[in-house]
C-alpha cells in the first residue's frame, strides 16, 4: 500500500468500503443496504467483524427493529437484533445505568434465540460471551465453567468453546474473554489475563489475529498502572514487550490476507512497535493503516484518555517518526 500522509481520522470499517457504504445508510435510517451487504458477507471473519461494527452503529436506533417488521424471519437481522442488543447492555453497565439488568436479560434471551435460529454462526455465542462480564460475582453455572488449563480461572469456557466449534480462532470471541479475565481480575492484577493471551497466540496458526492479543494485555497493564509519562518508557522496550511485537508482525501482519487486518489490531501493532523503538518495522505497518487511526491504544499513552485530538496527534507523531528511520530495500 502507498504511503499515506493524509490526516488521520477513526472510521470503524477502516479499508471495508463496502462496510463504510452501509454504514452511511444505516446512520441515515435506512437498513436496505446493510441487508443486502449481510446477506453476502460469508466468511465468518468479515461476517463477526461487520456484524459488530454495524451493531455499535445501530444501537442507538430502531433500524433493526425496522428491518425486522419488513423481514420477520430474516436470519441476519435476528442475529443483528441479538448484536444490538448486547451493545445496548454494555453500554448501559459502562455508564452504570439502572436499566443495566434489564438490559442485560433481554440481551441474553435475544442471543439464544439467535443461536436456536442460526445454529452455525458463531456471533450468537460471541454475543453471549460478551455478556458475561456483567455477571461480576460468577452466580451463572455458564461463567464459571472449569478452565481447559489449570493456570487459568473459572469462566465461560463453555462459551468460548461453541464459538471455537462453529469458527476456530474467532478474533472477537477471544478479546471477549479477554475482556471477562481483565473484569475478574483479582486486585487488579492481570497475569491470568496475559496467561490467556500467551497460550492463545502460541497455539493460534500463522495468519491469525490472535497473534497480536498480547499486546492488548501490556497496553491494559501500562492503564492500570496509570502510565502516560514518557513517550517511550521501559514498559515498552522490555524484552518480552519487543519480543511479543515482532512475533505479531511475522505470525500475524506479514502472513494474512491485508483484507482480514482489522484497523484496531493494525494500531496496536503499529504502536507496540513505535513503543519498542523499532521504527522501520513500525513504518511499514503504518503504511498499511493509512488514515484509518483508532482512539485507542494511543489515548492511553495520554494524560487525558478521553482527549482524541491528543491521541491522534500521538499518532502522528509516531507515525513521522518512523517513517523517517531507514528502511530495509523494498519494504
Amino acid at each position: 500500500m502507498a504511503r499515506d500522509g493524509a490526516r488521520p481520522a477513526y472510521d470503524p470499517a477502516g479499508h471495508d468500503g463496502e462496510l463504510r457504504a452501509a454504514l452511511q445508510e444505516l446512520r441515515t435510517g435506512r437498513w436496505l443496504s446493510m441487508r443486502t451487504l449481510l446477506e453476502r458477507t460469508t466468511p465468518w471473519w468479515q461476517w463477526t467483524q461487520r456484524t459488530q461494527v454495524l451493531a455499535a452503529a445501530a444501537a442507538g436506533t430502531d433500524v433493526v427493529r425496522a428491518w425486522l417488521a419488513e423481514d420477520p424471519y430474516s436470519v441476519p437481522a435476528t442475529v443483528m437484533r441479538a448484536r444490538v442488543a448486547v451493545e445496548r447492555a454494555l453500554r448501559a453497565h459502562r455508564e452504570r445505568h439502572r436499566r443495566t439488568h434489564e438490559l442485560w436479560i433481554e440481551a441474553w434471551d435475544l442471543s439464544q434465540s439467535a443461536a436456536r435460529i442460526a445454529p452455525r454462526d458463531p456471533v450468537p455465542w460471541v454475543c453471549l460471551l460478551a455478556l458475561a462480564q456483567l455477571d461480576h460475582k460468577q452466580l451463572w453455572d455458564e461463567h464459571r465453567a472449569p478452565p481447559p488449563e489449570p493456570t487459568l480461572p473459572p469462566g465461560p469456557w463453555g462459551l468460548l468453546a461453541e464459538a471455537g466449534r462453529r469458527d476456530p480462532y474467532n478474533r472477537e470471541a477471544h478479546h471477549r474473554m479477554l475482556q471477562f479475565l481483565y473484569a475478574h481480575a483479582s486486585s487488579g492484577r492481570l497475569a491470568e489475563a496475559a496467561g490467556f493471551a500467551h497460550l492463545v497466540a502460541d497455539r493460534a496458526p500463522a495468519g491469525s489475529a490472535l497473534h497480536v492479543l498480547p499486546l492488548y494485555v501490556r497496553v491494559e497493564r501500562y492503564r492500570r498502572g496509570g502510565g502516560h509519562g514518557a513517550a517511550l518508557d521501559l514498559h515498552w522496550v522490555a524484552e518480552e514487550a519487543t519480543r511479543e511485537a515482532l512475533s505479531a508482525r511475522t505470525s500475524w501482519f506479514e502472513r494474512t490476507d491485508p483484507a482480514e487486518r482489522s484497523p484496531l489490531d493494525l494500531n496496536h501493532l503499529a504502536h507496540a512497535l513505535w513503543g519498542a523503538l523499532r521504527f522501520a518495522d513500525a513504518a511499514v505497518v503504518f503504511d498499511a493503516i493509512g488514515p484509518y487511526c483508532t482512539p485507542l491504544p494511543w489515548a492511553y499513552r495520554t494524560a487525558d484518555p478521553g482527549d482524541r485530538a491528543r491521541a491522534v496527534q500521538l499518532f502522528l507523531q509516531a507515525r513521522t517518526r518512523s517513517r523517517s528511520a531507514p528502511r530495509e530495500p523494498g519494504s
